[in-house]
Formats: structure tokens, sequence, C-alpha cells
């Protein structure tokens, strides 16, 4: 078997997807993006998701590839690229490492113009498992301080300690319900998770009804209760 059918034969995953054609640069941006943000992958160019080859046109999906990195991406979104032959079709296999300036954006416009919000024509997308989702601000903030950027103090007090007691009771919470149990505004809730996510504390998962946060690891939380914040600092250096 080619390297090429070994590389389809895995299927659709977290670092792998499947594309028959590049037909919009902005759609195909979020895919670079949540790729560039979460761990890095690959797209295959010319492949149908059942896997079947079909083959495409490189030069003209390396042109669209490029447009979505350069255009619709914020900031530009790095990758390789590699042609790879089956029989006489073409597939385009496209590189995305993981990203040292991530978060990166993709461009939204049309949303923009239903809700009349320019804010809303930029936003950040994450990889999980063969899935694209909308990077929640909490992530966004993890992302910022894994790169040196916005980072928070942590302070404990008894409202924060009743959060604790809640997780290692083996709750999964919705943002709202973190966010009142520890008496904190949002914006700083949002802080406070994207620290712990970061010290490996906490881990939010995605589900049907959003994100939930609950207890990554009972020993950092008790080194964390033990030790103070300074036991955590190495996390942010580099």
């Amino acid at each position: 078997m080619s390297y090429i059918l070994r590389m389809i034969d895995e299927g659709e995953h977290q670092h792998q997807d499947f594309k028959l054609r590049v037909d919009d640069p902005q759609k195909i941006a979020k895919t670079l993006a949540a790729f560039a943000n979460t761990e890095g992958g690959r797209l295959l160019i010319g492949v149908r998701d059942n896997g079947e080859v079909a083959g495409c046109n490189v030069e003209e999906e390396f042109h669209m590839l490029q447009c979505a990195a350069q255009m619709h991406c914020k900031p530009e979104v790095a990758f390789e690229s590699q042609v790879w032959k089956h029989g006489y079709l073409s597939v385009l296999e496209i590189k995305v490492p993981r990203s040292p300036q991530r978060p990166h954006y993709v461009e939204l416009p049309e949303r923009a113009e239903q809700t009349g919000k320019s804010k809303d024509r930029w936003q950040a997308f994450l990889r999980k498992d063969d899935k694209i989702h909308k990077a929640s601000p909490v992530m966004i903030k993890v992302w910022q301080y894994e790169m040196r950027i916005d980072r928070s103090e942590f302070r404990y007090d008894e409202y924060v300690g009743r959060l604790f007691k809640r997780w290692r009771d083996g709750q999964q919470l919705r943002f709202p319900q973190v966010a009142r149990t520890a008496r904190m505004e949002f914006e700083d809730a949002e802080d406070l998770l994207a620290l712990l996510t970061v010290w490996g504390i906490v881990e939010g998962t995605y589900g049907k009804q959003g994100y939930r946060y609950g207890l990554a690891s009972e020993e950092a939380l008790s080194l964390l209760e033990s030790e103070g914040a300074e036991a955590f600092r190495w996390k942010h250096a580099g």
C-alpha cells in the first residue's frame, strides 16, 4: 500500500481531514486555524469523505488555501504542502503545525452582516476528534496564557474553595455555574478557568449543551492548595 493510501486508511481524526476540493477559502480557513490552534494536523485535498481518491487540480487548490491562510486568518496560518500521486490522480497534502502564534482567528463576514457587530467578524476555532468547534472565551485565554499574554493572578477564598469541593465531588459544571459558585464576574471566572486549565487542574469537555468543566487532576489541585500558585509558575515559562 502506498504512503498516501496508508494515510487515507486512517480516516478522519484529530489530526487529519479530507476535502474533495476547496470551494470557499473562508470555510477552509476554519479548518486551518483549528489545526493551528489545537495540535496541528493535515488536510488531504482530492479525497472524498469515504476515503475514495478523486484527485484535484493542485495549482487551483493551493491558491485557494493560500488565500484562506493569508486573507481570512489572523494572524496568518503557516502550512507546508506536498503532492502525492495515486495513478494519474493528484492529492494535495497540507500540513499545519501547532502554532506558536495561537490563537488564530477566522474572518466570518456573513455573521457580522447578520448581527451588525464587527467583533463577530473574527472568531477562533479548535479541533476535537474529527470536528471543528468554536473556541470558548476560556480556551482563547488558555492559548493567550500559554503564549505569555494577559496573565492574571490566582486568588483562593471560601467561594473558590466551594467550587473546588464541587469538582472533587465529581461534578461537571457549565460556565455560569462556575461563576456563580465562585462569586465571580464572568471575566474573572474566565481567568480562573484558564489558569486552572493551563496548570492541569481543570479540563473542559464539549457537548451538546456547550462546555462543561471538571477536575482533571486531584493531585494537582492538592498541590495548589498546599503550595500555592508558585508551584505552577513554571507552566507559564516558554
